[in-house]
């Protein structure tokens, strides 16, 4: 079991090294431009009827929707971010979690937006306007709580023992690169779904179920560090946080921003109390290591 997880733990190095750096932010920067100019233009194509089929049944007709896919890779970006947070801390990657979530939530504003036909009309969009509104404050009240969220955060190891705890991150980061080759592989068959049978895009929800496993094997995996009732309260709570998230992106629009702020809520509370009654850290305050 050390030899995979020691593997995993280079792998999870190297894609990591890769992936966050300023060169691979920057790669991720231009292809986020260059695919959102190739959207502009591939609509505009097809608006002229000179797009060939079958792909002009699968290209809006709206510059709207450029926006849309835009964000949907933007959002893929941010989950492979949150991914590789799992091996450095339970607390920050429930902070990407929520980051994604409010990112989701103003995807779906330009979702909506981008169902309206040009020119635009108010007597279309006046009907919409409860929807805009709900996605539009609930990414501004998770976007702000957040911030207090990781304010609230302090440094509690799990354990003094370095070696035990140099183990648990390569537990973390086994579980890590596993997820991050079957998001790529959900990736795909999402991708395949939309372009063979017109599927709507269905990736970021399978992902947040498999991501609420994940969570759950993390904090059956904690207790074999620290079967301490604050870790393992705090990081169970966490999980019914991914549980919460997961309802919020299949609920009604209002409904979904009205979830996501209860639960970043939620998720501060369970962080004030866990940093209230831990054992008191110098360190404080940071991102914790669990």
């Amino acid at each position: 079991m050390d030899f995979f997880l020691i593997r995993a733990g280079f792998l999870f190095d190297w894609i990591e090294l890769h992936l966050e750096s300023k060169d691979g932010l920057r790669f991720f920067a231009t292809v986020l431009v260059s695919f959102f100019i190739v959207a502009v233009v591939a609509i505009e194509l097809n608006r002229r009827q000179l797009l060939p089929e079958p792909f002009a049944s699968h290209f809006s007709r709206s510059h709207l929707a450029a926006i849309e896919h835009a964000f949907n890779l933007l959002l893929g970006i941010e989950v492979v971010s949150l991914i590789l947070s799992l091996a450095h801390s339970v607390t920050r990657s429930v902070g990407k979690q929520f980051e994604i979530l409010s990112l989701i939530l103003l995807r779906d504003t330009f979702k909506t937006f981008s169902h309206f036909h040009e020119p635009l009309n108010w007597a279309e969009i006046q009907p919409a306007l409860l929807d805009f509104a709900a996605t539009s404050v609930g990414a501004l009240l998770i976007f702000v709580v957040l911030g207090f969220f990781y304010r609230a955060q302090c440094s509690h190891p799990i354990t003094a023992d370095e070696k035990i705890r140099s183990h648990f991150i390569l537990a973390k980061k086994l579980i890590a690169v596993t997820l991050l080759f079957s998001f790529a592989g959900i990736c795909l068959v999402d991708l395949w779904g939309y372009f063979t049978q017109g599927l709507p895009e269905n990736a970021f929800a399978s992902f947040y179920t498999l991501l609420i496993f994940s969570d759950v094997l993390i904090m059956l995996i904690s207790l074999r560090y620290s079967a301490h009732y604050l870790v393992s309260f705090r990081n169970s709570g966490y999980a019914v946080a991914t549980v919460l998230i997961r309802l919020a992106l299949i609920a009604p629009v209002a409904i979904s921003a009205v979830i996501g702020v209860g639960t970043v809520l939620f998720a501060l509370g369970i962080s004030r109390a866990y940093n209230a009654f831990a054992p008191t850290s110098a360190a404080c305050p940071q991102a914790d290591r669990l």
